[in-house]
């Protein structure tokens, strides 16, 4: 595991962006699944200047909310409007259906015909992740049926906390993700960080990092504050 701390979000999103400007220059590696939210936001928005191969690059997203992409909570609306419509990435959104569960399996052969069509033997690839105050990362809430998901790569994923469908990565998926890197920043953010990375928390995104084989922690020192090394 590697942990990496930087001053506040705009200079870990500088880096993030630099970092994965670098893997996707890499020969062979062409995939990169989205996150949602302010860090991956800004993350996108300097990685637009990066020196890309983006014509051979295919963009996913690691979950979406149950809306259209035209939808203001739309992590694929986000990430056209913050990166895809400013580069000359593939972008592979999930296309909205009436029925969550149709959706999701869907999306799961999407993916898996990209990653046939890519092929090379680099598996999945790299992965952007961020997490929630109550320990989720991607669409994987706590006490949610997905996290027991060992077989499917994408599912519907129902949240009684917020009374509505996701659709998500599966722990299945993100374990084999070349690199799994999580952008994390702001102080409200710090509490579950330290339980994740210094205690024995078994929240979703633990449980994720744990199932990786090199996760990347990339973290502003307000979401550090409370780590003791």
């Amino acid at each position: 595991m590697g942990i990496e701390v930087y001053a506040n979000p705009t200079e870990l999103a500088r880096t993030a962006a630099i970092r994965i400007g670098a893997w996707l220059r890499a020969e062979g590696h062409r995939t990169i699944g989205l996150a949602g939210g302010s860090t991956p936001r800004l993350t996108y928005q300097f990685l637009r200047s990066e020196d890309v191969p983006w014509e051979r690059t295919h963009a996913w997203l690691t979950d979406e909310r149950h809306v259209p992409m035209d939808h203001a909570d739309s992590n694929g609306g986000m990430a056209l409007e913050s990166l895809v419509t400013h580069v000359r990435a593939q972008f592979h959104p999930v296309e909205y259906n009436d029925d969550p569960t149709v959706a999701a399996d869907a999306y799961e052969q999407t993916l898996h015909k990209m990653w046939d069509d890519v092929g090379g033997g680099h598996g999945p690839g790299l992965m952007l992740l961020g997490i929630g105050d109550d320990g989720h990362t991607a669409s994987l809430f706590p006490a949610t049926a997905a996290l027991a998901e060992s077989n499917r790569d994408y599912v519907a994923n129902w949240v009684d906390d917020k009374d509505t469908w996701r659709l998500t990565a599966t722990p299945h998926l993100l374990a084999r993700a070349d690199p799994l890197v999580f952008l994390v920043a702001g102080e409200t953010k710090a509490a579950v960080v330290e339980e994740i990375l210094q205690g024995d928390a078994n929240n979703p995104a633990a449980v994720v990092s744990r199932a990786a084989d090199n996760p990347i922690w990339m973290l502003d020192e307000a979401a550090a504050s409370r780590l003791t090394e």
